[in-house]
């Protein structure tokens, strides 16, 4: 029976029918629209779920259920002596919480181990594939769970938001203040820094927005993250919601051209993230990551 099984959300850009690819297990998130549950990557596509926001539909989010984790938990524990659980960061759910809670219990205590890395997205995708790593290695759970929070904060990633719109109706930021913004063209850049989503600045216009993350970037990566860069082990990220493929490729182009030192992974802002930020955000980062 392997040693380690190694699980996580799909907050992190991959999805469950990826699994295979990576070696890994996915809990889908769940996203509430019209009052209907649907979980992503099972029985709701990005583009379905793109058309039923832009047609006005009521979103919201939630964390998994209790009973939707333990049941993975207990599929998993089938077949592996342990296992990681790399959720969400601890900052923006109450997911990473729970199942602190729930793995007190018997049968989870000391097989189940809850690792709370102070990521999301592309930043949290790497830490799960680092994990993986580290169990082929043949670390134990525990070696693998105080690895990744040693290393949690060995990341900085920052999002820019193309309409304010989402951002009005999750109650972030007043109707007044989405108006005006809407109408001077501004778009809100975001951080996250550890536990929470912080607001950095404001651009008029996505080229500009994106040019104030990639100067945010440069500046954590020729300061904090400048030993990582040297030791050859740091990555740059970038991720997105629902956008042209052109517009797209172009930032990724760019960020290749100004880090062409470093692998540049893409994963996909899940719908969890696309319910307050809304068709066209985007995301970019730099992480910590393992060669492989």
């Amino acid at each position: 029976m392997p040693g380690i099984g190694i699980m996580t959300d799909s907050n992190c850009g991959i999805m469950p029918s990826d699994e295979t690819v990576y070696g890994i297990h996915v809990l889908p998130m769940p996203v509430i629209i019209d009052g209907e549950t649907y979980y992503e990557g099972i029985n709701i596509t990005p583009e379905e779920f793109y058309k039923k926001q832009a047609a006005g539909a009521v979103i919201t989010t939630s964390q998994p259920s209790p009973g939707d984790v333990t049941a993975m938990w207990d599929r998993l524990l089938d077949h592996y002596d342990e296992v990681i659980f790399i959720p969400m960061s601890s900052g923006l759910s109450n997911t990473c919480q729970t199942a602190f809670i729930l793995a007190e219990d018997k049968p989870y205590k000391d097989r189940i181990f809850v690792v709370d890395n102070h990521r999301i997205s592309v930043t949290q995708a790497l830490s799960v594939l680092d994990a993986k790593i580290l169990a082929d290695e043949g670390k134990s759970g525990s070696e693998i769970k105080d690895i990744l929070e040693r290393e949690a904060l060995d990341a900085t990633i920052y999002i820019a938001v193309d309409t304010l719109e989402y951002l009005k109706k999750g109650g972030r930021i007043t109707p007044a203040a989405a108006a005006v913004g809407n109408m001077l063209r501004l778009k809100p850049v975001l951080t996250i820094q550890g536990d929470k989503l912080d607001s950095f600045a404001k651009a008029r216009g996505m080229k500009s927005a994106f040019h104030t993350m990639l100067n945010a970037i440069k500046k954590d990566i020729s300061t904090r993250l400048a030993p990582l860069r040297e030791q050859g082990c740091l990555k740059i990220g970038i991720a997105n919601t629902a956008m042209e493929p052109e517009k797209l490729e172009a930032f990724k182009t760019e960020l290749k051209d100004n880090f062409p030192d470093m692998e540049l992974v893409y994963f996909p802002l899940t719908m969890s993230i696309g319910t307050h930020v809304g068709p066209g955000g985007l995301g970019i980062g730099a992480v910590r990551s393992r060669r492989n």
